[in-house]
């Protein structure tokens, strides 16, 4: 990643249009007053209701909106979570910290956060965050005292599905962290992810807007989000500066999008902003507003002194002369798929879209982003390319992207890889021009996260058809056939993109993972092994590698590999899980059980933990125990085929007719052919059962 140069950030303040923090005047000042941040992902500016949304119901987000002062023009920088979120915390543009997409960047030390300077202030400082993408690894944790980033790791057969952290208890832990802050300065963030897809609100939420989900999502974070705010409202809390907004809204359709992280139209780059607190003039406000103005609205409202060479400004101050431009970008898809990248400029309600195949809209006419002026305002599309920042030159580079980082953001529905980047770029490579590609894409995650393999598997060679160069999709149809059982198609289809040219370190990844669930373990060693040979191997790499080695027999060598992997990432609960299976392998019911029983204390929700688990318990403890872990394995995932068998099994040796008759009549009504000598003994024992 390239360094930061803070003499950099001063050509900044020329292009912001602004004259430097501090400059717009004095706005209300509160020296020493708590401050609550807080986020809500994938949150569009239409879908409250005081921005004018009928069709949902947010109480408490609109009741600050009342009291607060709503900035009804007011845009992010980028339109995904991490840099986003950066660009929030730090007050820069994702070219000046350097953090440009979900995977493959990280924050460095030396740029500061909000949390760091009020910190500095002595403030205590409290983060609770919600999903993967703002995982302390990412950089966003510097300056804060407790980093709450408690959401479940750990292995999930499904691959694209994991478990999120619900927005009430994200809000329930930060109200705890709160009140035991009491008589301390505090600056308190609260991420809620809810509004992001998959949309699977709770209910009534469910029942109440089943015909649009997400604002069932957007309602549901409302009454999460009560709690925390209406405290404030009603003079229960002692009073603190409140700022709400979304990382990037959601397309939903918009311009053919069908989630974000494609285009930069304003479905994904307009953001609610709301600032309410002490002295802060309540109403609507209908200036330019921007993420990297939160960073000094915060640190002028507590009267402390902002970083040289901040491009925002305080948005509780009087406005300045001239009106702020704003620098945004889209850079996923280049980064990750090799399309052209997109950036752009707002100025004066104008905007720039700069593309092989350009866009310029003008906002206070064409809000909708339906008639493009290019080719009728070419000196204004000229000049707003003029400006674009020189810093934000293309390409940006890019780190390593793991494979527990690749499985996790895949979990999310956003792609990840390193695609190299081209010399120049043709309206081929125009976003545009490639939404069929995209949706193809977003519709096998669907169809793959709703665990419809076939579907997937084949939207997925409609995906290579279109774009044979495209490694995510070649990677996409291996998953689907690995769920299928059908090994040795994976294997031939992750072969045929390397064959063809599709390379990349996570391709390699899965096709050594193919090969061992195929039966071919030692060639899954010798793929896997020059990718576990590096030091900044992670974890699930290494968990890959150790595994195959047991596969081939090399037990020994296989603890060695997940030993390793447990020492550098003794939070990863798969680690142990690998290494209760080798154990039991080995022989060792009883290391098994505290391995197991280690990795079921840092993620009680792992199927394949407590199978296994249940195969020890059997052996050290006997038939009770043991039936109850089976029990639990498959009351998480249904596709435990061996727990269902395991239980029939069982519970009919300790008498347990009823117990074992479901769990066999749901093994061969469900267990996939690969298991037929089982499902025979299963309609023996049945028949034995007279079921």
């Amino acid at each position: 990643m390239r360094p930061l140069l803070f003499p950099a950030l001063a050509l900044s303040l020329a292009f912001s249009g602004c004259s430097g923090p501090g400059s717009a005047g004095s706005g209300p000042s509160r020296p020493g007053a708590d401050v609550l941040l807080v986020t809500i992902d994938t949150l569009r500016a239409d879908a409250m209701g005081f921005a004018g949304n009928t069709r949902v119901e947010t109480p408490a987000l609109d009741r600050l909106a009342a009291a607060g002062r709503r900035f009804a023009d007011a845009h992010a920088h980028n339109v995904v979570t991490l840099p986003s979120h950066t660009n929030i915390l730090t007050g820069l543009y994702p070219y000046q910290h350097g953090v440009r997409e979900n995977s493959g960047f990280v924050l460095p030390a030396r740029v500061p956060t909000l949390a760091t300077l009020l910190k500095r202030a002595g403030y205590a400082t409290g983060a609770f965050v919600a999903a993967y993408p703002l995982d302390s690894r990412f950089g966003l944790n510097q300056g804060f005292d407790v980093y709450d980033e408690s959401f479940p790791r750990g292995s999930d057969p499904a691959e694209f599905v994991m478990a999120e952290r619900r927005g009430d208890q994200v809000v329930g832990a930060a109200r705890t962290w709160w009140s035991r802050q009491r008589g301390k300065h505090r600056f308190l963030w609260v991420h809620l992810y809810d509004p992001h897809a998959a949309y699977d609100p709770p209910e009534p939420f469910a029942s109440r807007y089943r015909d649009n989900l997400y604002l069932g999502e957007v309602a549901a974070t409302d009454s999460y989000l009560a709690p925390l705010l209406v405290p404030f409202l009603t003079g229960k809390e002692p009073p603190a500066l409140i700022i709400v907004t979304a990382d990037h809204g959601e397309a939903l359709g918009d311009h053919g999008e069908l989630t974000h992280g494609l285009f930069a139209y304003e479905p994904t780059l307009k953001v609610p902003l709301v600032v309410w607190g002490a002295g802060v003039a309540p109403g609507r406000d209908d200036r330019p507003a921007r993420h990297v103005d939160i960073v000094p609205t915060v640190l002028g409202y507590l009267g402390l002194e902002a970083p040289p060479g901040l491009p925002g400004r305080s948005l509780v101050a009087p406005a300045g002369a001239v009106e702020p431009e704003s620098y945004f970008e889209a850079l996923s898809t280049s980064l990750n798929r090799g399309w052209a990248p997109l950036r752009g400029l707002l100025r004066q309600r104008k905007k720039l879209i700069d593309l092989p195949l350009p866009e310029l809209y003008d906002l206070a006419a064409d809000p909708g982003e339906e008639r493009n002026l290019c080719a009728t305002e070419r000196r204004t599309a000229r000049s707003l390319r003029d400006g674009l920042p020189r810093e934000s030159a293309w390409p940006p580079p890019k780190g390593a992207v793991s494979a527990e980082q690749e499985a996790n953001l895949r979990s999310l529905g956003y792609s990840t890889g390193s695609a190299p980047a081209k010399s120049a770029y043709t309206a081929g490579d125009d976003p545009k021009n490639l939404i069929g590609v995209d949706r193809k894409l977003h519709q096998v995650v669907d169809a793959y996260s709703r665990r419809r393999y076939e579907e997937a598997a084949a939207l997925a060679r409609e995906a290579i058809a279109a774009r044979p160069d495209l490694a995510e999709a070649y990677e996409h149809l291996a998953l689907a056939l690995r769920q299928l059982e059908r090994h040795g198609e994976a294997i031939a289809a992750l072969e045929s993109a390397l064959q063809h040219g599709v390379d990349r370190e996570t391709l390699r990844r899965q096709l050594g993972l193919a090969l061992a669930e195929a039966g071919r373990a030692r060639e899954a060693v010798e793929v896997l092994a020059p990718l576990a040979a590096t030091p900044a191997a992670d974890a699930a790499t290494l968990n890959a590698f150790g595994i195959a080695l047991s596969d081939a027999g090399r037990h020994g060598d296989a603890v060695a590999v997940l030993q390793r992997a447990s020492g550098r990432f003794p939070n990863e609960p798969k680690c142990f899980e690998n290494l209760g299976i080798v154990a039991l392998r080995m022989d060792q019911p009883e290391l098994a059980r505290t391995q197991l029983r280690r990795a079921l204390a840092l993620n009680p929700s792992l199927p394949i933990a407590w199978n296994t688990l249940g195969v020890a318990l059997f052996r050290l403890e006997g038939p009770a125990p043991a039936l109850d872990a089976w029990e639990r394995a498959v009351a998480l995932d249904a596709r435990q085929y061996d727990a269902l068998f395991n239980i029939g099994l069982v519970a009919l040796q300790a008498r347990r007719p009823a117990q074992a008759r479901a769990a066999l009549a749901r093994f061969v009504a469900t267990a996939p052919a690969s298991h037929r000598a089982d499902i025979a003994q299963a309609r023996r024992m049945l028949a034995q059962l007279g079921g």
